[in-house]
Parts: structure tokens; sequence; C-alpha cells
């Protein structure tokens, strides 16, 4: 890397950067898989196969009407298994991931986008903006207009 950038080759900064994405990945691949590393919270759960496969559904598909029946049966686990092993590696209940889940995605189009309430109320699975703002006030600490509101 250090090369790379005295070197100030054409597209030096790119391979940095590439090679430092590279380098994070590898270093926190180790730190999960290590055997004497026992976390909780979505980085050590990705290392569990199965909740990780659940994650990785609900962070593909945010807006779908996703229940503990759907996610349990997509792990090849019962829902009271899949549930009590989820809490156990992400620290949270698998909807309240969720809902979290969809109130960060919708706090980052908020602060940095112009769409209205209601078309990322939609985009994220909510019926309704009532039923939206109601469960991002419960999780973010303020409504929607106020987050997206506030000084960046």
């Amino acid at each position: 890397m250090a090369r790379e950038l005295r070197g100030r080759h054409p597209g030096g900064f790119l391979m940095t950067e590439h090679l430092a994405h590279i380098m994070l990945a590898q270093i926190l691949r180790l730190y999960v898989a290590a055997p004497d590393t026992e976390g909780t919270g979505w980085l050590f759960a990705l290392a569990d196969r199965q909740i990780g496969m659940a994650i990785g559904a609900m962070h593909a598909e945010p807006a779908r009407r996703w229940t503990l029946q759907q996610l349990a049966a997509m792990t090849g686990m019962s829902r009271s298994s899949f549930a009590e092993r989820f809490k156990q590696k992400v620290g949270a209940a698998p909807m309240d991931y969720l809902t979290r889940w969809r109130m960060m995605l919708a706090g980052e189009r908020l602060a940095n986008g112009s769409e209205p309430i209601g078309k990322i109320a939609l985009s994220l699975g909510y019926e309704s903006e009532s039923a939206f703002s109601t469960a991002f006030k419960r999780v973010m600490a303020r409504s929607p207009r106020q987050y997206g509101r506030r000084p960046r």
C-alpha cells in the first residue's frame, strides 16, 4: 500500500482504497472466527451460518413482510429455536432487529435525501405514514420530520 501511495501511479489511490477494504474484511473475519471471541451483535451473528442467512435476507429485502415463521423456515430451524438463537447472537429479537434496520435505512434517507416520508415508509414495508412515523419515533427518539431537519 505504501508503495502504491508513494509511487503516484495511475490508479494508485484506487488500488490502496481497495486494499484497505480487503484488509478490513480479513481482520473482521479473523476477529469473528477466533475461538476465544464471544460477542453479541450483528457482526458476531454473521459468523453463525443460519442467523447470518436470516440477517442477510432481512437486509436484502427490508420491505418484505417478514414473519418469524418465514425466517425460521429459511434457516431450517423451529420458530422457538430460531428466536432464541437470534436473540442470543444479535442481542435483539428478530422482529425488533428488522424494525431497527428499517429505521436506520429510513434515517439515512431522511438525513441525506429529499424523498417524502410517505414514499420512504412504503419502500420499507409500512402501509401508512402514520404507522411508520410511530415506529420511527419509538426507535430513533424523534419524529421523521425532526430527524430529517437535524443539523448535518
